[in-house]
């Protein structure tokens, strides 16, 4: 196996493992990238098993790059005095408890005023760029039928929202969109509103 057959093979496990190490897709391609190009200055005939060099290589890349980000945060808190360290805190929390409060009350809008399935469509075809096919596949629906429910949802939407109640009591599908958005995956967020539009059916049958 020439190194370009391994770079090929081995990319997508060491991204995996970079990725759940790190957190940060950015972060992990770039662990990911200066993993091979160490292991490429390196004298690869000497390597009697190149996968699992590669795993560890790019294990203890993770590491390093976690402990710096560690000694950068500690430095940065020490430089500060103990009450704009109070202020600091604040901030930040404040920050994530307005963005959470933007992101529940966008949802809530959209939970109220759209059916499972148009909701669905309309955050991955918005928000995650995902297109008429891909829509098809997963909640098997023809184009044609996933570009009509996509225009019926923003026409909903971009009617007059009036006093609409903050009252969503479906955190998981919160959580599960901040995930996606977060790491760009919307993996469990399908999930959810395939299981609103499963129950939904099933209410509708009994």
């Amino acid at each position: 196996m020439n190194q370009s057959q391994a770079i090929a093979l081995y990319q997508p496990l060491l991204h995996q493992i970079a990725l759940k190490m790190v957190g940060s897709l950015a972060d992990a391609e770039d662990i990911v990238q200066d993993t091979f190009l160490k292991w490429l200055s390196t004298n690869t005939e000497k390597i009697e098993n190149t996968r699992a060099y590669l795993i560890k290589a790019v294990t203890n890349n993770c590491i390093n790059h976690l402990e710096a980000l560690k000694r950068k945060k500690d430095e940065c808190l020490q430089n500060l005095n103990p009450s704009e360290l109070i202020d600091w805190y604040k901030e930040k929390e404040f920050f994530r408890f307005d963005m959470e409060n933007e992101i529940s009350a966008a949802l809530n809008v959209i939970q109220k005023k759209l059916e499972p399935l148009e909701k669905g469509i309309f955050v991955l075809r918005e928000l995650f760029d995902f297109d008429y096919e891909e829509l098809q596949h997963i909640f098997d629906k023809k184009k044609d039928n996933c570009r009509q429910l996509f225009s019926r949802a923003k026409g909903k939407l971009s009617e007059e929202t009036g006093k609409v109640k903050t009252d969503v009591a479906n955190h998981s599908i919160i959580d599960n969109f901040k995930k996606a958005c977060n790491f760009g995956s919307p993996a469990d967020f399908i999930k959810e509103v395939k299981r609103e539009i499963n129950l939904k059916l099933n209410h509708s049958l009994s």
